[in-house]
């Protein structure tokens, strides 16, 4: 059905990544920061999850994460790269200056989230993603209420879609993808990755969208308190309320969805321009 399109997607993500694998040189060695060493200052953080091809072979996320940490810098947003056992030299971030580094094995936060706003990009989307923000919501819930928001960038988020499901009206296409993408390549671990950002574009009506996001978010309702308003954002799209709540601001837990952090970003125009 959205055959030509998925090959559209396909050949401009092997371009970029074959084009940003070019100029992609190892960190030298680094010191991890210890938990009570961190401390963030500000309202908010970007945490980069294990940017590793040990688990997206095929660097589809590095463009997306290294506009990410692009973003977050020249906002002057505190960066915090999340780092395992992988092999150094797999790791393909550009910027080799996070505010700090810290090992975390899968994915796991020994360290406190002080701010409101975390901005989330590389891991593994259904594994170590999932169990930094899991962390992260598990912190917030026990601070006095407020307001807290999480944004995925979507470009720089794998994911091994395990949670679309056959009977999905979109899982043909998804499997045609796929299996273009993974041919000939050997499975476990090292099987490749799409991008979140080229599943959404598979996916493509937004109601089957949302149903998706619902299903790949970390469990807030078994976290947060029933005061909490649960909402949840593609792009600048109308929020939509997971979970009501009484009162006109209520605090809030907000997830928001964006394709890439250089949507977020309004460089101003070049001289001569």
């Amino acid at each position: 059905m959205h055959l030509n399109n998925i090959l559209r997607t396909l050949l401009l993500s092997a371009f970029m990544s074959l084009h940003s694998g070019l100029s992609w040189s190892a960190c030298p060695p680094h010191k991890f920061a210890q938990p009570d060493q961190i401390r963030i200052k500000g309202d908010s953080v970007m945490i980069v999850v294990h940017a590793t091809s040990t688990f997206d072979s095929r660097i589809s996320t590095k463009r997306g994460l290294d506009e990410a940490v692009r973003f977050a810098k020249n906002m002057r947003i505190p960066v915090i790269y999340l780092q395992d056992d992988s092999p150094e030299q797999f790791y393909f971030m550009e910027d080799c200056a996070p505010d700090y580094w810290v090992y975390s094995d899968g994915g796991e936060i020994t360290f406190d989230v002080t701010p409101t706003h975390v901005y989330i990009a590389g891991g593994h989307l259904e594994i170590c993603l999932s169990a930094t923000l899991h962390d992260v919501l598990f912190q917030w819930a026990k601070r006095s209420p407020g307001h807290f928001t999480v944004t995925y960038l979507m470009d720089a988020i794998y994911s091994n879609g395990k949670i679309i499901d056959p009977s999905d009206p979109f899982y043909p296409d998804f499997a045609r993808f796929r299996d273009i993408v993974t041919y000939g390549r050997p499975g476990g671990e090292h099987w490749p990755k799409l991008s979140l950002l080229e599943t959404m574009g598979i996916i493509v009506k937004e109601e089957h969208e949302l149903e998706y996001i619902k299903q790949i978010l970390p469990r807030w309702d078994k976290t947060f308190p029933k005061s909490y308003r649960i909402e949840v954002q593609l792009n600048d799209s109308v929020k939509k309320v997971l979970r009501a709540t009484p009162g006109w601001n209520p605090p809030t837990l907000l997830f928001q969805f964006v394709d890439s952090a250089i949507n977020l970003s309004n460089p101003p125009a070049s001289a001569g321009q």
